[in-house]
């Protein structure tokens, strides 16, 4: 979950927990404190923060290493996945079609941010994939955690992958596959690690190991779905390592600072900076905020592309993903620097499929208001989806749901109480919008999380004593579809085409942008 910045101000609103607080002296997990807004402080992350007779039950370097010996192939071993023939999707041993159906797993009471692995439950575990196989989930997204698995760069921690080689054990055994993300900060994060991790060389060297070390360990672990290089990556708007590679990605596209000037039209001071300078975060639209912005998507080329390269070494026939916050597409943010930089058409290049996060935050924190809220929240979601899908690769929205059975605690108790019968519904329509877009969904969290500082109090599948929700049933439902008729790739009808430089520079561009396909999607919705 994340604190996230909406064209209406900072919102409580999603379930991704994100790697850094924003702006409002937001603890992070490890009990330190930030007092002022960080790059990202502009994310709305308030908001998300057991088939058969079971479900019947159910309803009523140093050098380097990686601990012990390579993790040994469970003997309950699923069929590996791997990309269908089309591109569309994914399939499983003989070509049969696989649809990524699950949750971020985390247990209930186990603290916010969740401490999967300092509190890892093998018995516990073991009845929650129960009960998500009871409900037709074949997938579980779990956050690796510096805190568990990395303390030290060059090092894995053989308690943490003993942990996650019993969690991959029943998740085989329950016929769930695995994918796990890069080191994150949920069980804390070492002074090493708060370093730039898109810019600072020993960050992305100590990355390249991480995954070098637990590739290596898991390569013959069939129940690994893919790896997933990192939830939600941003690149910042500026830090020391940033400011010398943007010296240097100027030099080599003007040849001078001069030049540079020049270009961009801005006034030239009598005396030339040293350093190239870095336009303000709220810039007006021109060539220096553009230059800015395709630097900073450079960057997150170069991240994905290394790290990529890195499980590949190791790993040829893995899979690589990376989960993208919805504002990796330019619609509907607070401005061009709350723009995450991953941009989707050039992160394909790198990635075996895409995956992209979303929470319905059109117009600041959704309340279930009415019919046109949703619609707009829809027609968003739809615009951000098929602008991940657009890029030829398959797409799997890994984030997403809402909150309902009660009311949340979060800003003060102000958002209305919402309904088990609201949070389906909504759910419903978010899968039944993209699907053919998408080809998988996974749902922020298995169960209500009370203890949570976000949406998550109230966005399971289950109530956190294991009572099957409204939004449990309906997920069961849509997975036994899925399983007996997968998505096919659709067309959408007339949209408007996204000049993406414009959005990620002009804020009212992208209004414009958000609202004429706001109305085209009214016209196909209107439609008998």
């Amino acid at each position: 979950m994340q604190r996230v910045a909406s064209q209406t101000g900072l919102t409580n609103v999603l379930p991704c927990l994100s790697r850094t607080r924003q702006a409002a002296r937001l603890p992070e997990p490890n009990g330190c404190v930030w007092s002022g807004p960080s790059p990202r402080a502009r994310r709305l992350r308030h908001v998300i923060g057991p088939a058969g007779c079971l479900l019947a039950l159910i309803l009523t370097t140093r050098p380097l290493h990686a601990g012990p010996a390579d993790a040994r192939p469970s003997s309950a071993a699923l069929p590996r996945v791997r990309i269908a023939a089309d591109g569309h999707g994914f399939v499983t041993g003989r070509n049969t079609p696989f649809v990524p159906m699950g949750v971020s797993y985390f247990r209930a009471g186990t603290g916010w941010a969740p401490q999967v692995w300092k509190q890892f439950d093998a018995a516990a575990t073991r009845r929650d994939f129960a009960r998500l196989k009871a409900l037709g989930a074949n997938c579980v997204r779990v956050f690796l955690s510096y805190g568990s698995f990395y303390t030290e760069p060059g090092v894995l921690s053989p308690d943490g992958l003993a942990k996650f080689d019993q969690f991959l054990d029943l998740a085989a055994a329950a016929g769930l596959y695995v994918q796990p993300t890069g080191p994150d900060h949920w069980e804390g994060t070492p002074e090493w690690a708060r370093a730039d991790r898109y810019a600072d060389e020993s960050m992305l060297r100590a990355q390249d190991d991480f995954w070098k070390l637990l590739t290596a360990r898991y390569r013959d672990r069939t129940a690994l779905f893919a790896y997933e290089l990192l939830n939600e990556p941003e690149i910042r708007w500026t830090s020391p390592p940033m400011q010398a590679k943007w010296d240097a990605w100027v030099q080599h596209r003007y040849g001078s600072l001069d030049g540079a000037f020049e270009a961009w039209q801005i006034p030239k001071p009598a005396a030339l900076p040293a350093r190239a300078p870095v336009p303000d975060r709220n810039a007006p639209p021109g060539r220096q905020l553009l230059d800015y912005q395709r630097f900073r998507e450079d960057l997150a080329d170069a991240w994905t592309r290394r790290q990529v390269k890195a499980i590949k070494s190791v790993a040829p026939n893995a899979l690589v993903t990376v989960g993208l916050i919805q504002w990796s597409v330019p619609v509907a943010l607070a401005g061009p620097f709350h723009y995450s930089a991953f941009r989707p058409a050039r992160q394909a290049n790198f990635l075996d499929f895409l995956e992209v996060h979303f929470y319905p935050l059109a117009h600041g924190f959704y309340e279930y208001g009415g019919e046109e809220d949703q619609a707009r929240n829809l027609a968003y979601l739809e615009a951000v989806v098929s602008q991940v899908a657009r890029c030829g690769k398959p797409t799997v929205l890994a984030e997403f749901g809402w909150y309902g059975g009660g009311k949340l605690t979060l800003d003060g108790g102000r958002h209305p109480e919402a309904t088990e019968a609201q949070q389906a519904r909504w759910c419903r329509r978010a899968v039944e919008t993209t699907e053919g877009l998408a080809c998988g969904w996974l749902n922020w969290g298995l169960y209500d999380c009370p203890e949570a500082g976000d949406v998550s109090q109230l966005i399971g599948l289950l109530k956190p004593d294991g009572t099957v929700k409204d939004w449990g049933r309906v997920f069961a439902q849509l997975a036994a579809r899925f399983r007996r008729h997968p998505p096919r790739p659709r067309r959408l009808g007339p949209r408007p085409v996204l000049d993406w430089d414009r959005a990620i520079t002009d804020r009212q561009a992208m209004r414009e942008f958000q609202e004429q396909y706001y109305r085209a999607y009214r016209t196909d919705a209107d439609r008998p």
